[in-house]
């Protein structure tokens, strides 16, 4: 199959239509064990320091991996995507563009989906075929989203599963059966509940040890918004590909994503959120928003280069973790 690199979620149904292996460029950097050196060939070819470190290590994965083709959206993600879209073709790379419409409304996004798969040769059934087929493994993050709230699944699970629903690690069929094993290990587990369930907001973090720090701490992340939107959760009971897009919350407005975000907030009885914000990223303004508009303790940090927590951000974390267990034991 052919690959092609994604600098965000896309309709993937429409991708594997279209014969592409997807590759999510993000998990592509992230994982990395030489995760640095992709800042740093994109800084050598230009790239400002004060510019997000995704970008960047987007950029140099993508370069150093050789991939020849990206899909990048154009709208209701980053607002760089456009002007690196503009530099992989400078370098000879077959871009493809895709928006998520600003206005949300029903024939806009329907519209944007049917140029979509004009543009890459894809019927409307063919793309519903693959629907049909992904949403199996959907079935299977939102069984473990159940897993762990009920404390099987550990909060990094929950996280890193849901987040390669984006690509599904570039192999589909493999990662159907990783899932398969990964269920039947959780589900031989007891249940772990931890002291504090919190809510982690915001764009998977730089940090790949945040999440078992705090389940360090006796909390434990029962909700990853963003990487749980990655796996769709609501799309079994969507009708079509027009509204599951239509009900995908990351990449539209504010008001539209808070609606979601409440409910989870009370159906998982949280007690407390961390909001994780991307240095020289245009969402850490969202901060505004969601502390005016959710009546819980927030906690915001900030991410820029390194892939680990340091050590400012541990003690501000071990103070609010601190803080929600004194309020839940006053309770």
């Amino acid at each position: 199959m052919k690959r092609i690199g994604l600098t965000t979620t896309v309709p993937i149904e429409v991708l594997l239509a279209a014969g592409y292996s997807p590759i999510d460029l993000n998990n592509l950097f992230v994982v990395s064990e030489d995760y640095h050196k992709y800042i740093e060939m994109a800084e050598r070819d230009g790239f400002p320091k004060s510019m997000c470190a995704w970008i960047k290590g987007i950029y140099g994965a993508c370069i150093d991996n050789d991939i020849k083709e990206v899909l990048g959206v154009t709208e209701g993600d980053c607002s760089n995507t456009k002007t690196l879209l503009e530099i992989f073709k400078k370098r000879g790379i077959n871009i493809h563009p895709f928006g998520y419409p600003h206005s949300h409304s029903k024939e806009d996004v329907r519209e944007e989906l049917d140029r979509f798969m004009e543009y890459m040769g894809v019927t409307l059934e063919e793309a519903e075929a693959q629907r049909e087929r992904v949403n199996k493994l959907r079935a299977k993050a939102i069984y473990i989203d159940e897993m762990t709230l009920d404390g099987r699944a550990t909060g990094f699970e929950n996280h890193l599963l849901q987040l390669c629903f984006s690509d599904f690690d570039g192999d589909i069929e493999r990662y159907d059966a990783f899932l398969d094993s990964k269920i039947e290990e959780i589900e031989s587990r007891e249940p772990a509940q931890k002291k504090l369930k919190l809510g982690y907001l915001g764009i998977p973090p730089m940090q790949g040890d945040l999440h078992d720090y705090v389940e360090s701490l006796d909390a434990r992340f029962v909700y990853n918004e963003v990487q749980r939107e990655f796996a769709f959760p609501r799309a079994l009971k969507d009708k079509n590909i027009y509204e599951q897009y239509h009900n995908y919350t990351y990449t539209y407005g504010m008001d539209f994503r808070m609606k979601d975000i409440r409910k989870q907030v009370e159906e998982r009885k949280l007690d407390g959120i961390i909001h994780y914000t991307q240095a020289f990223c245009h969402r850490a303004v969202e901060d505004i928003i969601i502390k005016s508009e959710l009546d819980i303790p927030i906690l915001t940090i900030e991410g820029d280069k390194s892939n680990v927590l340091d050590a400012r951000t541990k003690l501000r974390i071990e103070a609010f973790l601190d803080m929600l267990g004194d309020m839940k034991r006053d309770k």
